[in-house]
């Protein structure tokens, strides 16, 4: 599946518990990331500063759902039921 232009959920809805460029704390569950920019793509893609989590996620339906709203909810659902 390719990356549905204009989403950005992987970028708002997952934590990031590693520090990286922009975000020395990582990134909150449901925080949007700092380099996610107005029209949803992320000013890091391709480049070496873009965190290695955002490059293992792979856009599938399982995670990314028919639309934006229920990429949101479904990884919303999948970082709440990792939490310790």
């Amino acid at each position: 599946m390719e990356c549905r232009s204009g989403c950005g959920a992987c970028c708002i809805a997952p934590s990031i518990n590693t520090p990286f460029y922009g975000m020395p704390e990582g990134k909150p569950a449901g925080v949007r990331c700092v380099h996610l920019l107005a029209d949803y793509r992320c000013a890091l893609f391709g480049l070496p500063e873009r965190p290695a989590a955002c490059g293992r996620f792979q856009a599938e339906p399982d995670y990314c759902g028919r639309d934006r709203f229920e990429a949101l909810r479904i990884l919303s659902d999948l970082e709440e039921s990792s939490r310790p």
